[in-house]
């Protein structure tokens, strides 16, 4: 058997150079000039060579991270498939870019965070229907698999949908702390009264003590927008104070530069593939090649979109020098 013609190096260097396209024919086009180039089948059949492996990318994030400290955050995002007619993975999800339920493919990942990095270190594909996985059967997977790689988190951060009692309960039994938002209507006993809604609880920023229906005592923050919109926070640390918890809701945050980075600057959206596992490969590749972008932007201090387009200012630059589009001489 003949030996491929391309690595996961490869197709990794090309997802961080190329501006927008990323298929195998323009993988092909861009080679440098050599006997025997790779041609475009050599990277489709990388994609589906390849056995996706989530463990690959914590091998290569494990060096970047501080086990014992930092924040872990855990959300999803939709990658938009708006043509999408016959690929595979390609469901109904809900989009926050969008406001609306849109087509695409559901990422769900685990970052560590200590504010200024942004590291992703464990992913899952939502594919209920292929795997019969709920989005909280992965958030357990995702955390009980950083448990075991020895994580001792500062605090775990997650939005209301993965805010089930199973959920934090299961994280509360490692002894971690842990940071989410509530549902208006979650049930709390504030004052041994009896259980109410939290949108009835009386409290503010600097939190209150309540106990979360089968759960126990939790600390409960209401925090009120300069648009008047309110978000019901609660976290299981009881002496936690309204300083603590802005400085690790404001981590939570981290994740979202993180979705707008694999998909700006890593192409996560666009691979032109149908086949489940082209897909599950094409996207752990990103998610690989968004870790040597960060790393690169946190040690020398540039953006990642200074970074992105100092690779193709050369070209832009020559291209100046030596203009191939013009219009005819006239008389």
């Amino acid at each position: 058997m003949n030996p491929p013609k391309v690595s996961d190096q490869d197709y990794i260097d090309f997802l961080i150079a190329t501006p927008k396209v990323c298929s195998a024919t323009e993988a092909a086009r861009v080679q440098p000039e050599q006997p025997a180039a790779p041609a475009h089948d050599a990277f489709t059949r990388l994609l589906h060579r390849l056995e996706p492996d989530a463990a690959m990318l914590w091998r290569e994030a494990a060096g970047q991270v501080e086990r014992q400290g930092g924040v872990l955050v855990v959300d999803d995002s939709t990658l938009d498939k708006p043509y999408a007619k016959h690929i595979d993975l390609v469901q109904r999800h809900w989009s926050g870019k969008h406001h609306a339920v849109v087509e695409g493919i559901n990422l769900i990942t685990l970052l560590w965070t200590e504010g200024d990095r942004h590291v992703p270190v464990d992913y899952r594909l939502y594919d209920k229907a292929g795997d019969d996985l709920t989005k909280n059967d992965h958030f357990q997977a995702l955390l009980e698999t950083a448990h075991e790689r020895g994580f001792v988190p500062e605090c775990v951060v997650f939005d209301s949908w993965y805010g089930s009692l199973a959920n934090l309960k299961r994280i509360a039994g490692w002894g971690w702390i842990w940071l989410t938002r509530l549902k208006a209507n979650r049930l709390v006993n504030p004052d041994r009264s009896g259980l109410r809604a939290v949108a009835r609880v009386h409290t503010d920023a600097r939190g209150a003590l309540v106990h979360l229906k089968g759960y126990g005592l939790i600390r409960l923050f209401k925090i009120v927008a300069p648009d008047g919109d309110i978000e019901w926070w609660a976290s299981n640390d009881l002496q936690m104070s309204s300083w603590m918890r802005v400085r690790v809701a404001g981590y939570a945050w981290t994740i979202e530069h993180y979705h707008r980075g694999i998909k700006q600057y890593c192409g996560v959206e666009r691979a032109q593939v149908r086949a489940a596992r082209a897909q599950r490969n094409h996207i752990g590749l990103c998610l690989r090649a968004f870790l040597r972008l960060e790393w690169h932007c946190y040690h020398t201090g540039i953006s990642w979109f200074e970074a992105k387009i100092a690779i193709i200012r050369p070209a832009i630059r020559a291209y100046l020098a030596n203009p191939l589009y013009t219009l005819p001489a006239t008389a």
